[in-house]
């Protein structure tokens, strides 16, 4: 559609002249979107303005236009000729996009792209202090994606928590969402992000960083993701997400399944030691080695093991229970093994303690403190989907993981 081309009026002496900038817009957008606002430009002779003396026209435009543009790409605005000076695009419900215009003065385009569902308005000022208004709408998503995020919001954390991003729906457009999710750290720590499968067979992303965390940073997560599209099955993600935790103590509880011990370190030193019975090997019911994160402190709860594929063997209010995987490892207090403390592992595959010694380490471990799991007694190595297993990953594979690498 070619551009509108309105001319003013001669108001002031022949030495002023006013400008009007016109944007390219739809034709049923013409007349609501351009309203021009005299500026006092240089001055400059009737034959510099055209020899009529009318200044010339100048346009403008955008390259979304209409009630259904195409989201997921930036706006882009461009001067036929000139320079502008400025470029604002602002949501309908109050955000904008920034952006920068090129050196040559003559384009703008945004950082970030246009959300689907969004009305926006695009206001342009030249270097005559010309100005303008456009207005366009995307069009809405036919699905919507979304996500949940560990760890919560302004907690503090143990010093082996991942940033953990679950999708409510498939991603195929891992390489967009992963540029998009931004991880800033009160000491530049290194780290890397790395997509798996969560144990409940969606797709997650990982933030982890190469070593365990030192005490005391602060990490923010800025996922800029409002008008990406995750793919095919995914669809549009219409919001964006933030969350901020800080790393406590310095905690490692070491678990030694064939000794039947484990142990609470806290800056390197041993702070408390228990006997314990872990899974009984040989079989499902043995327990998993590897590294495990403290998923969560669950207090009193109910186990039965139909949840966890072994029948009717137990069913059983559990006191102190402490999550390590989300297959249904957990370190609890075990009162009815008694007799194996120390000398046996004979558990369906948690770790269990007396009620004194779970009470005194659920009262001192925090979410996300690793437990080191070593041992021959075992089924096997914690997989990075089940709970937080990345720390069975070598830092060189980890970072292969990476859709950006």
């Amino acid at each position: 559609m070619s551009s509108a081309r309105p001319r003013t009026r001669r108001t002031a002496p022949a030495a002023r002249r006013s400008t009007r900038l016109a944007l390219t817009v739809p034709a049923a957008l013409l007349a609501a979107a351009l309203t021009a606002c005299s500026g006092g430009g240089a001055s400059g002779s009737a034959a510099q303005e055209g020899g009529d003396g009318k200044a010339p026209a100048t346009s403008i435009s955008v390259n979304l236009q209409g009630k259904a543009a195409a989201p997921g790409g930036p706006v882009k605005v461009t001067l036929a000729k000139g320079k502008l000076a400025s470029v604002s695009v602002t949501a309908g419900e109050g955000g904008a996009l920034a952006g920068k215009i090129s050196a040559d003065g003559r384009t703008w385009i945004s950082e970030r792209v246009a959300a689907p569902g969004t009305a926006y308005t695009v206001e342009a000022k030249d270097a005559d202090g010309g100005s303008d208004t456009a207005t366009f709408t995307t069009a809405e998503a036919e699905k919507v994606n979304k996500l949940s995020l560990a760890p919560g919001k302004n907690t503090t954390v143990g010093i082996a928590q991942p940033l953990s991003v679950v999708f409510d729906h498939p991603v195929k457009n891992k390489a967009a969402v992963e540029k998009a999710l931004k991880v800033s750290t009160s000491n530049s720590t290194e780290g890397s992000w790395g997509w798996l499968q969560d144990y409940s067979g969606k797709d997650r992303i990982d933030w982890r960083p190469k070593d365990y965390w030192k005490p005391g940073t602060k990490v923010t997560l800025a996922a800029e993701l409002n008008g990406i599209d995750t793919g095919a099955d995914g669809g549009w993600f219409v919001r964006d997400y933030t969350t901020t935790f800080t790393i406590g103590a310095a905690q490692v509880v070491k678990v030694d399944l064939d000794g039947h011990r484990l142990s609470l370190h806290r800056d390197g030193k041993q702070v408390f030691q228990a006997p314990m019975s872990g899974g009984t090997p040989g079989g499902d019911k043995a327990s998993w080695r590897g590294t495990a994160v403290l998923m969560s402190k669950e207090g009193t709860i109910n186990m039965r093991s139909e949840t966890v594929g072994l029948g009717d063997a137990y069913d059983k209010m559990v006191d102190y229970s402490m999550r390590l995987t989300w297959s249904g490892m957990y370190a609890h207090a075990a009162p009815w093994n008694a007799g194996y403390f120390g000398n046996a592992n004979r558990s369906s595959g948690c770790l269990g303690m007396s009620d004194a010694n779970a009470s005194a380490l659920y009262g001192q471990v925090r979410v996300g403190d690793p437990f080191e799991i070593t041992g021959a007694d075992a089924k096997g190595t914690v997989a990075e989907g089940n709970g937080y297993g990345a720390w069975n990953v070598s830092w060189a594979d980890w970072q292969t993981k990476s859709a950006l690498k």
